[in-house]
């Protein structure tokens, strides 16, 4: 609740949702590839919103708190050092999920609005999706100003349902035209890809959560931008030379998490249906992965932690 409190929070989500329905909005001309450019833009958008949300909630809820002495506050309760971290992750765990949820929507609005040439900007969809932040926006005014609630959180909660109910009304009683041929779908494939993203937004958030038990947010976001651009390259810069037999190459490659492995957005041209037992596999072995890197980023952040002196 502390970081969907945060106003930067409520702004990171609303701007990235909105800028995702945009994409699907211009003419792009680009020959009959307009849609998997939506698709592939609108998944970028989410991964690197993310990756801002995990720095900046990581910071809020970690760093700050042992600056401005809280941190010390609570653990002069009886509460451990490794409870009190792993309490902060499960948070920041949660209010990443809350903000990939609402971009996932999105980017499947996004895949139902995407057209080529002969199509057209779908304004019924973009009306629905305005009117549900308006409508979210003011529902958090209004407990705001009559009941004396926290904005921000009330207007993330109802931004969440109010983007559902949107993306309901889109889905069933809109239509409009893809292609001269073909009516625009949604591609239900972005769901699995959604959350393949999310599971590597929540080893960014171990990352941003190790590196904010010693620093503040701009170094935190240095080392975490740093993971994840090497992360990008991480087949070329180490996997070609732990093949030939590097090691510390292979010792590179292993400590350093490889998002092309998270990045299914290739995968979905494949014309493979969302309910192919394939998808969900991948889906189900990169999740093992995550648990296994989670655990031992958070082994080391609470080492990190144990040490530090909060007074």
């Amino acid at each position: 609740m502390e970081l969907v409190r945060q106003p930067v929070f409520l702004l990171l989500m609303t701007a990235t949702a909105a800028f995702e329905i945009f994409l699907a909005t211009p003419y792009y001309f680009a020959f009959g590839d307009e849609p998997k450019l939506v698709k592939n833009s609108t998944l970028a958008v989410m991964l690197l919103a993310g990756l801002f949300g995990a720095v900046l909630s990581a910071s809020a809820s970690l760093a700050r708190e042992i600056r401005s002495g809280t941190a010390l506050a609570v653990l002069s309760k009886p509460v451990g050092r490794a409870q009190f971290l792993l309490a902060k992750y499960l948070g920041l765990v949660g209010a990443l999920t809350v903000l990939t949820y609402v971009n996932l929507v999105a980017a499947l609005i996004a895949s139902r609005m995407a057209f080529d040439a002969y199509g057209g900007t779908d304004l019924a969809a973009v009306g629905f999706f305005a009117g549900g932040v308006v409508v979210a926006y003011l529902l958090g005014a209004f407990s705001n100003y009559f009941l004396r609630r926290p904005f921000v959180s009330d207007a993330v909660l109802a931004l969440v349902v109010m983007v559902t109910v949107a993306a309901f009304l889109i889905f069933q009683f809109t239509e409009q035209k893809q292609s001269a041929y073909e009516m625009a779908a949604v591609d239900w494939r972005l769901v699995p890809a959604g959350i393949l993203i999310l599971f590597a937004l929540w080893i960014l958030a171990a990352l941003a959560l190790a590196c904010s038990t010693r620093f503040d947010m701009i170094p935190t976001l240095a080392i975490c931008t740093a993971f994840f651009l090497l992360g990008l390259m991480s087949d070329y810069l180490f996997g070609r030379p732990a093949d030939k037999g590097s090691w510390w190459a292979s010792g590179l490659y292993t400590v350093i998490p490889n998002w092309q492995n998270f990045w299914l957005a290739d995968a979905l041209e494949t014309g493979k249906n969302v309910f192919d037992a394939s998808f969900w596999r991948y889906v189900g072995k990169a999740f093992a992965y995550v648990v296994f890197y989670v655990g031992a980023v958070l082994a080391a952040a609470i080492v990190w932690f144990e040490d530090r002196e909060l007074s």
